[in-house]
């Protein structure tokens, strides 16, 4: 099995850069994460924004503290006994579990006991507002929620909430702790915290481009481990006392609670799964719900969630969807996530994932474009992003894996950029190999055509049919003896092989080399060239006509004069590039180019100035002027073959014409051995004073009189050269 060199290193070549590219991805990747992790969530955010709005499990109802309420009840913080009506009506209704994305951290001033004590009047039967609140929290289904603080601070409060709940750390290196530790707390005031059954932290805490997309589930403080205020409403709903946290070597993997295993970050984050944007979930005013005009159906046996979406209340986030989205429905995302188990999260193995992706992009890209024309590279590129950001679309809306996206656009991109230069540098190195070769050879459109059409397989070794060209000086030692000098001899010969070349080029031929006096040039190689049979045999005559004014002008000067003989064949023959491994050059090998290299010697011997064979001749279209001078065999083939001797362009006139048809005639007599008839139509033709090859009746004059003196038995058509003439 033969190897192709070239195709292995280009092979070589391609993989190095696609390995590169990879690298080189893969290191930004894993170095600079927090840099380039916002073009990544951009990107995603993007994704929610195509798929849209998705039907929610309606288990969830936002009670709203919105500009309509504020507008009717007054500025909030309302007076506690406003807020325990709210509850009592909620409960009233039949809502399964109430949860306050609303911290009360301060006692109720317009409470008539607290004016009462501070003025030191008779607070006896006087309306304690917060008392009402801790009563009823305490006698209805309610879930408060609370603040951690994230930074040091000078007023820090130290109190911690109570934990109703029992948490179990699974598998930890307890020498890690990846839980987000809280420095100190925002709680709600005393009364109204100790009379509730729970509650959990409301944290938001944006990513660092300000938008939530994730939410801790969990967090650390004072060595105790606290509930969020989703996580703790699930676990109060479903009725258990126990949450178990699972860890593996990379941090937390999830957290379970009852029946619902959730998947998380390492650092117990819940990537949130948005329904929609603003207000997909159930919204209920607060005041409908304080004067009862609301339908209970909408609540029933459903989980309610106190809180705001009045801008001057300052609970605004910016989410994928939104740059102004209330906080209270980001709980109400996570709560139905949870329930539904309809999840979206990067597992522990994502960035092996991700890194695998990387490399499978970059040799896929690379040796894709390596194949494709570069008109298509903009559409594949286009393509190749498109089907992986889909890709990657559908897997995290339909498996809730979170892979990388940005990075698999931005390894395609480099490494379509880093294939386009490769190729670009290739291609210039291959033009260059090509100029090369052919720069001496051809002409600049041939030229131009080669590079344009012919691509790098150009120097390799093919089969095909060419037609060859040779041509010599007659009586070249005489010429070179009558010049003084080796510097006047090149001049002379410049004269002569300048025009000649010209003219092969001029009609599409390749110079393949000159040998001393000779020129060897060849037609259909490197570029296809249409009836280059003709092309040949065109360059030939425009050669031979060219003689005469270059003769008249050699005389004027003293210089010798120049005739030439033009052999001419056609065949499949072996074309590339050859030699050795320190030079080499293009060029053609094979029987037909022998063949034309005889048919150029046997000119001499027949006295012609262009011989052709019989293969040249059957693929001629144009019109020329044959005359049928033998049928041979060389020196070297043991095949005979049919040869014409062409004087010129069209169809012969006047005397000329006389004498080809009377010297066909001849030959045919010849050939069937009518050697008596043959030899009076030679020495007819002999006998003209303006006959135009003398020497090819000659000879056959010779033979007849030889055959009919010494009559073969059987008599051969052909003719045996067996010297090189």
């Amino acid at each position: 099995m033969k190897i192709n060199k070239k195709a292995v290193k280009h092979f070589f070549i391609y993989f190095s850069a696609a390995f590169s590219v990879a690298i080189v991805s893969s290191l930004l990747y894993l170095f600079l994460p927090t840099v380039l992790e916002s073009f990544d969530n951009r990107l995603r955010d993007y994704m929610f924004t195509i798929r849209g709005e998705i039907p929610q499990y309606d288990n969830v109802v936002v009670v709203d503290i919105d500009e309509k309420s504020l507008h009717h009840v007054g500025q909030w913080p309302w007076s506690r006994y406003k807020v325990a009506q709210l509850l009592e009506n909620l409960t009233n209704a039949g809502v399964a579990v109430i949860g306050f994305d609303v911290v009360f951290a301060e006692a109720d001033n317009s409470s008539p006991y607290k004016i009462f004590k501070k003025y030191n009047i008779n607070i006896e039967d006087v309306p304690d507002y917060d008392r009402e609140l801790a009563t009823t929290i305490a006698n209805t289904p309610t879930i408060l929620g609370y603040q951690f603080q994230l930074e040091e601070d000078e007023f820090l409060n130290k109190k911690s909430p109570s934990i109703p709940a029992i948490f179990i750390e699974k598998n930890r290196d307890f020498g890690k702790d990846f839980l987000i530790n809280a420095k100190g707390t925002i709680l709600n005031i005393d009364m109204l915290q100790d009379n509730a059954y729970s509650s959990g932290f409301f944290n938001n805490i944006p990513d660092p481009s300000g938008i939530i997309r994730s939410v801790p589930l969990v967090m650390r403080y004072d060595e105790n481990i606290y509930s969020s205020l989703a996580l703790e409403i699930i676990r109060v709903a479903i009725g258990v006392n126990k949450v178990i946290i699972n860890y593996d070597e990379n941090g937390v993997e999830s957290i379970k609670v009852g029946d619902f295993l959730i998947p998380t970050d390492r650092y117990g984050r819940l990537l949130i799964n948005f329904r929609g944007p603003e207000k997909t979930f159930k919204y209920i005013s607060a005041v409908d719900i304080l004067n009862n005009s609301f339908d209970k159906k909408d609540i029933e046996g459903k989980v309610v969630l106190i809180g705001t979406s009045a801008a001057g209340l300052l609970d605004l986030r910016a989410t994928p969807f939104e740059s102004v989205y209330p906080g209270v429905e980001v709980h109400a995302n996570l709560i139905d996530n949870i329930l539904t188990g309809d999840f979206i999260h990067k597992p522990s193995w994502a960035d092996g994932v991700n890194l695998t992706h990387i490399f499978l992009i970059s040799l896929f890209v690379v040796f894709l474009l390596a194949y494709i024309p570069v008109m298509f590279i903009p559409l594949a590129l286009v393509l190749l992003v498109g089907s992986g950001g889909y890709l990657l679309y559908y897997i995290l809306f339909t498996q809730g894996l979170v892979f990388n996206i940005f990075f698999p656009i931005f390894t395609t991109v480099f490494a379509t950029i880093v294939s386009v230069i490769i190729d670009y540098f290739l291609e210039i190195k291959q033009k260059n190999i090509v100029k090369n070769k052919f720069a001496s050879k051809v002409s600049p459109a041939v030229m131009k055509d080669i590079l344009k059409h012919e691509g790098d397989e150009i120097v390799e070794g093919s089969n095909k049919e060419i037609t060859i060209f040779f041509s010599d000086i007659r009586g070249f030692t005489n010429i070179s003896e009558a010049m003084p000098d080796a510097k006047a001899l090149i001049s002379f010969l410049n004269e002569y092989m300048d025009p000649m070349t010209e003219i092969i080029i001029e009609e599409l031929g390749t110079v393949d080399k000159y040998i001393g006096d000779s020129i060897m040039a060849y037609w259909n190689a490197p570029q296809k060239v249409e009836n280059h049979p003709d092309r040949a045999l065109t360059a030939a005559v425009r050669q031979i006509e060219y003689l005469v004014p270059l003769n008249k002008r050699l005389k004027s000067e003293n210089k010798p004069f120049i005739d030439i003989g033009i052999g001419i064949n056609t065949g499949i023959t072996t074309v590339g590039e050859m030699g050795s491994k320190r030079r080499n050059e293009y060029t053609v090998i094979g029987d037909p180019v022998n063949l034309a290299s005889r048919l150029e010697s046997l000119c001499k011997g027949y006295g012609a100035k262009i011989i052709i064979s019989e293969y040249v001749k059957k693929r001629l279209k144009n019109k020329y002027i044959f005359r049928n001078l033998d049928i041979v065999r060389v020196k070297g083939k043991k095949e005979p073959v049919e040869i014409f001797e062409v004087h010129g362009f069209g169809e012969a006139k006047g005397r000329l014409k006389e004498e080809l048809e009377l010297f066909n005639k001849a030959v045919i007599f010849y050939r069937n051995a009518n050697f008596k008839e043959a030899l009076e139509k030679f020495e007819e033709i002999n006998n003209w004073e303006d006959k135009k090859n003398l020497k090819i009746c000659e000879i056959y004059i010779n033979r007849c009189k030889h055959y009919i003196e010494t009559l073969p038995e059987e008599f051969d058509v052909v003719f045996n050269h067996t010297t090189k003439e």
